[in-house]
C-alpha cells in the first residue's frame, strides 16, 4: 500500500478536491462517487488496491472537499459535472483508465465513456444504473417532482436531506446496520447543511430525468465497445435493485457478475470481498 494524498486542482475556476494513491505508472482506476457521498466512500479501495493500481477519486463540484460555487456561477447538471470531471482527467494527464461508478457516478461515468470510449479499459459498477428497469420503487416521489416541479413537490424532496434520511441511505438493506461507519452520513449531513445546498441538490434531482433519455446511448456504447464489466451490486438497494444489474446482461457479453445481500453503498458492508473481486478482475484485464 502507498500513502493516500489529498489534493486540489483548479478546473475552469473550480477547485476539484481528490484523493490519490498508488504509482501512476500502474493501471489507473478512476473512482466516481454517488449521492450524497464523496471520494470518502472509496477509502477502503484506496487503502487496499494502491499496491498494484493508480487510484484517483475526485469530489464533484458541491460535494466533498471540492469548491461549492453558487448555482449562478456553476450549472449543476450531470452534463456539466461530467464535463468538469472529464477536464479534470485531462488536466491530470490521465488518458487510459478503468471507471468505477456508483449511483451518480454512473451518469457521469457513462458520459465520459461515450465521449471517449478508446480511453476506457474496463467498467466496475456498484449500483450504477443505466436501464429503466433498474429504477426501484423509491423513485416515486422524484418522478412526481420531475412531472411538475413546484413548491409543493419540492417540499416532498426536502426530507431526503435530513440526518435520518441520510442514515437510511447507508443502512437500508444491510444485513447489520452496525457494519456501516456512522461518520459517512454525518459527513454528508454537514455538507448538505451548508447554505444553498438543498437547492443545488434539488436541481440535480430534477436534472436526473435527463439521464434516462441517455440510457439508449449508453446501452449502444456497451453493445458496440463491449468493455470488460465487473458488477458488484447490493441487491437490497431501494433506488437501484438487482434488476438494474441484471439488465446489463442484455448488452454486454462477458460480465463478472456478483450480487451482495446488502444495500445502496455495498462497499460499506462488503468492501473486502468487493475489493478482492476488483483485484482479480483487473488482473484479467492486464493479461
Amino acid at each position: 500500500m502507498t500513502q493516500i494524498t489529498y489534493k486540489k486542482i483548479d478546473i475552469n475556476g473550480v477547485n476539484i478536491a481528490y484523493r490519490e494513491a498508488g504509482d501512476n505508472n500502474n493501471p489507473t482506476i478512476v473512482l466516481l462517487h454517488g449521492f450524497p457521498s464523496s471520494s470518502h466512500q472509496y477509502r477502503k479501495v484506496l487503502d487496499q488496491l494502491s499496491d498494484e493500481y493508480h487510484l484517483i477519486a475526485p469530489d464533484y463540484p458541491g460535494f466533498g472537499n471540492s469548491d461549492f460555487p453558487t448555482s449562478t456561477a456553476y450549472t449543476y447538471t450531470f452534463d456539466n459535472i461530467a464535463a468538469t470531471i472529464g477536464a479534470f482527467l485531462i488536466a491530470k494527464g490521465i488518458t487510459k483508465y478503468a471507471l468505477m461508478m456508483q449511483d451518480y457516478g454512473a451518469p457521469i461515468g457513462f458520459r465520459i465513456a461515450t465521449a471517449h470510449p478508446e480511453r476506457v479499459t474496463a467498467i466496475i459498477n456498484q449500483n450504477g444504473n443505466a436501464y429503466e428497469e433498474g429504477l426501484g420503487d423509491a423513485w416515486g416521489g422524484i418522478r412526481a417532482f420531475w412531472k411538475n416541479r413546484n413548491p409543493e413537490t419540492e417540499k416532498t424532496i426536502i426530507p431526503a436531506f435530513s440526518l435520518d434520511a441520510l442514515k437510511w441511505q447507508y443502512t437500508h438493506g444491510t444485513r447489520n446496520p452496525e457494519n456501516v461507519n456512522p461518520d459517512t452520513w454525518h459527513l454528508d449531513y454537514l455538507r448538505l447543511s451548508r447554505p444553498n445546498a438543498h437547492k443545488v441538490n434539488m436541481d440535480l434531482f430534477y436534472d436526473y430525468q435527463n439521464n434516462l433519455k441517455l440510457y439508449p446511448k449508453w446501452q449502444q456504447y456497451l453493445r458496440d465497445n463491449q468493455p470488460p464489466l465487473l458488477i458488484v451490486w447490493g441487491k437490497n438497494d431501494a433506488y437501484f435493485p438487482e434488476s438494474g444489474a441484471n439488465a446489463f446482461k442484455k448488452d454486454v457479453k462477458n460480465i463478472d457478475y456478483n450480487i451482495y445481500d446488502t444495500g445502496h453503498f455495498a462497499l460499506e458492508e462488503d468492501g473486502n470481498d468487493i475489493i478482492s473481486k476488483m483485484r482479480s478482475f483487473m488482473m484479467k484485464i492486464k493479461k
